[in-house]
């Protein structure tokens, strides 16, 4: 299946893509969200689906689609995950998955615009899939991780490179501003993706391509980042992990190159889909 939600902030609801058309699903009763997922939402979903098919509204194509999940406990990401990424920002090829968290707050649909945070001077862009958890994960070993999978998701890890790097502490302050985290535009089940270590992910600035990648070279593949995870904290039902970028990141090119009001940024990940985002500048 591949699921979305659709409409504007505060009026937000739930659908599935059908054949490449996108049907309304508020009447199965429940958000995509934590309490969703604990309680096999994903295969009462299909059944309502399959029992409801010839009765369920079309959605326009003009409606504008939120994140495919809802506000999860944790959007967690993982740095460095290709060899190419961390040569191109000079860093040193991590041994161990390196973790950073992005606020739930910067949590954005997958079209909507960028806020290029007050202050900024290199506000960045970074391709990347992300896995949904879809049941509770503590101590996962390996071999099981993917169990704990729900489906994949195309996200844009928007970073503030002077925030991130050069403010003292952690990356997180340069990773969790808001609509930093444009996810969508849908999840698609774990069974709609035949190999996720082996599918394109690219993007484009203005037009032009900067990233063009693939899975393939993950240092770290989906069940040690999985598992990896789940022995420093227990992922919930919902849950977001952001995969890594490849390289041709703005901080990576010499000069760098960072984002500014107008640029229209374009993603997708074999699969996943596609989004696009506009950045504007920061205003009260």
């Amino acid at each position: 299946m591949k699921l979305i939600r659709y409409g504007q902030p505060g009026s937000i609801k739930t659908g599935v893509i059908i054949d490449d058309v996108q049907y309304d699903t508020s009447g199965f009763g429940e958000d995509y969200n934590e309490q969703f997922f604990e309680n096999d939402g994903l295969a009462r979903l299909s059944q309502y689906v399959q029992d409801n098919k010839s009765s369920l509204g079309k959605i326009s194509d003009e409606e504008r689609l939120d994140s495919p999940v809802a506000r999860p406990s944790k959007i967690l990401c993982i740095g460095l995950n290709y060899a190419d990424h961390a040569k191109e920002t000079g860093a040193t090829v991590p041994t161990e998955p390196v973790i950073f968290m992005k606020s739930s707050t910067s949590l954005s649909g997958p079209n909507d615009n960028i806020v290029i945070p007050r202050g900024s001077e290199k506000t960045d862009w970074e391709v990347e899939l992300a896995i949904v958890i879809g049941k509770k994960a503590s101590y996962v070993e390996e071999a099981e991780a993917m169990d704990y999978v729900a489906g994949y998701v195309l996200h844009n890890d928007v970073s503030e490179r002077a925030f991130q790097l050069e403010r003292g502490g952690t990356w997180d302050k340069g990773k969790g501003c808001d609509t930093f985290a444009p996810l969508g535009p849908f999840l698609a089940t774990k069974d709609e993706i035949a190999d996720p270590d082996n599918l394109r992910l690219w993007l484009k600035v203005n037009g032009q391509t900067m990233q063009d990648g693939t899975t393939a070279n993950f240092i770290f593949k989906l069940p040690h980042v999985i598992s990896y995870v789940s022995q420093f904290m227990t992922l919930l039902p919902g849950d977001v992990i952001s995969t890594g970028t490849p390289a041709g990141v703005g901080m990576g090119f010499n000069p760098s190159v960072y984002l500014k009001p107008g640029d229209v940024i374009e993603l997708g990940i074999d699969g996943l889909g596609t989004s696009s985002q506009t950045c504007v500048a920061w205003s009260k």
